[in-house]
């Protein structure tokens, strides 16, 4: 697992085995996480290039980790902190998981995450540390100007009516949805 310029989020490239029968590899071991990760539900998104999922993430605690995986397809991954009083508060990473690289990216409880289908079509399955709790859940408009995000030129987004309809930063931020970095910190510490 690599580390990203966000404390709580890694990459990890795993190593693809491959012969004249396909290829094999290792998605997922917890052992080599760099913290606990209990695996509470599996999600599996199909989505058609340009769909723009989030930016999604849970009250802390419990809050909800994320190992997010490309099975089949492309798709840009975005991590957002958006933990307030975090030395990178509003800061973002994106990187690509696709299904030649077989990359996986871990998000811990608190940052918020993000996705945009690439390829015609892109699944994406993702490992949660909880099950979905509506009443927990909350969104950040993922094209925020205050984001920035650089979603892909020459892809027009296409988003959900919640995701459409999801606050900006400085509006959850004022609402008081975002979560506290300190709680997120003591909350991690209790994981280990």
């Amino acid at each position: 697992m690599d580390p990203l310029g966000i404390d709580g989020a890694w990459v990890h490239t795993p190593r693809v085995h491959t012969d004249s029968r396909g290829s094999f590899l290792e998605a997922f071991r917890a052992s080599g996480l760099p913290r606990r990760f209990d695996v509470a539900q599996v999600n599996c998104s199909v989505s058609g290039r340009g769909v723009l999922r989030g930016v999604h993430f849970a009250d802390v605690p419990p809050g909800q980790a994320k190992y997010v995986m490309c099975v089949s397809g492309s798709v840009l991954d975005v991590v957002v902190d958006l933990r307030t009083g975090s030395p990178s508060f509003g800061r973002w990473e994106a990187r690509t998981l696709d299904d030649r690289t077989r990359r996986g990216m871990l998000i811990a409880e608190g940052l918020g995450h993000a996705f945009m289908a690439l390829s015609e079509q892109a699944t994406v399955v993702y490992l949660c540390s909880q099950p979905y709790a509506p009443g927990r859940e909350h969104g950040v408009h993922p094209l925020d100007p205050a984001l920035a995000i650089a979603w892909p030129a020459g892809v027009e987004p296409v988003l959900s009516d919640k995701d459409a309809k999801a606050p900006s930063l400085d509006e959850a931020l004022a609402g008081g949805l975002l979560p506290d970095h300190r709680a997120c910190r003591e909350f991690y510490a209790t994981l280990h």
